[in-house]
C-alpha cells in the first residue's frame, strides 16, 4: 500500500499567533520551525509511508521540508486550508498513492509508533482513520483510503464533521486513540501543559520550546 503523508503549514512568522499573550513573535517562530523539524523527522522514520507533502505558502517552511527530503508545493495568495489539502491529495492521486494522511505540524509528542498504527489501522479499502484532541473537537490526524473521498472540512468542530463525512461515503470509519496525539499547542494552556510533561524528571522527549534568556525578554 502506497500511502502518502500531506502536512500543511502556515506561514512560520504567523504561526502560534495565538501564543502571543505568552511569549514573543521571535519565541513563536522558533516553535513553529521546531515543531515543523520534528513532524518531518518523525515522519521520515515511518516504513510504511512512501512519500511526504508539504503545502504552505512560506518559502523558508519548503525549504526545511526539502531538507527532509519531502516534496512540496508553494501555494499563492492567502489559499483556504481544505481546498488546498484537496488539490494536495489530487497532487498525489496522481502519483498512485493508495492512502492519503493529513498531519499538523503542531503534535509535539508524536512519535512514528501513532503513525504506523494509523496506517495499519486503515489498511482496509474505503477506510478512515481519525484522531481528535482532548476536547473532542478538531482533527489531529485523517488518513483516507482512496485520497479524496471526500472534501476536507477542518476548522473548528472538524473532528464531528470528517465523522459524518467519511459514514456518508460509505467508509469504514476507525478511531485512533493516543493522548500524545491529543496535544496540540495552539493555546497558553497547551503551552503550559506541554512544558510541564516535557520538564518531568525522568521524560524521554526533550522539550521543541526553547525559552528565551532572561536578559533577551
Amino acid at each position: 500500500m502506497s500511502v502518502w503523508v500531506i502536512i500543511p503549514i502556515k506561514p512560520l512568522k504567523q504561526a502560534k499567533s495565538r501564543l502571543a499573550s505568552v511569549i514573543t513573535p521571535e519565541q513563536r517562530q522558533q516553535f513553529a520551525q521546531a515543531l515543523l523539524r520534528n513532524t518531518l523527522e518523525t515522519v521520515q522514520g515511518v516504513p510504511q509511508i512512501t512519500g511526504t507533502l508539504v503545502i504552505s505558502r512560506d518559502s523558508k517552511a519548503l525549504a526545511i521540508a526539502r531538507e527532509y527530503k519531502a516534496f512540496t508545493v508553494m501555494e499563492s495568495g492567502a489559499p483556504e486550508l481544505n481546498a488546498a489539502l484537496m488539490r494536495a491529495a489530487q497532487v498525489v492521486s496522481g502519483w498512485r498513492a493508495d492512502a492519503v494522511l493529513v498531519l499538523p505540524a503542531d503534535l509535539p509528542l508524536i512519535t512514528r509508533e501513532d503513525i504506523s498504527a494509523i496506517i495499519d489501522l486503515g489498511r482496509d479499502y474505503r477506510s478512515v482513520v481519525i484522531a481528535t484532541d482532548e476536547h473532542e473537537d478538531g482533527t489531529n490526524a485523517l488518513m483516507t483510503r482512496p485520497p479524496g473521498m471526500f472534501a476536507y472540512a477542518y476548522g473548528a468542530g472538524s473532528y464531528q464533521r470528517h465523522m459524518a463525512l467519511a459514514r456518508a461515503a460509505g467508509a469504514a470509519v476507525k478511531v485512533y486513540h493516543s493522548e500524545r496525539l491529543m496535544l496540540d499547542v495552539d493555546l497558553p494552556e497547551d503551552l503550559e501543559r506541554y512544558i510541564r510533561l516535557t520538564s518531568t524528571n525522568g521524560s524521554a522527549r526533550h522539550s521543541l520550546f526553547k525559552p528565551l534568556p532572561d536578559n533577551a525578554k
